[in-house]
């Protein structure tokens, strides 16, 4: 995977980066039953597109989920923020 595939398969499913898994599989959820093969809008082209825009995306929040900079980390760890005062 490179970042143009990891970028196009974040426009294909319209998510931003700051995306939990959560939400990630709600929006896929949504978007796999509008173009779902059997339904009026459906596109096997679409639907098989937006599932493999999934799996990449996936693949990336469950072994790259720190960006390692202090926002990430303080909103993670927001107990550690005020460790010293």
């Amino acid at each position: 995977m490179d970042y143009e595939e990891f970028e196009k398969a974040t426009d294909t499913l319209g998510i931003l980066t700051r995306t939990s898994q959560k939400d990630l599989k709600q929006k896929y959820l949504k978007l796999s039953k509008k173009y779902h093969p059997d339904s009026n809008t459906g596109s096997h082209k679409k639907f098989q597109e937006l599932k493999e825009a999934y799996d990449i995306v996936k693949y990336y929040m469950n072994h790259f989920q720190f960006m390692c900079d202090k926002e990430e980390f303080d909103q993670q760890f927001p107990a550690f923020t005020n460790y010293k005062n």
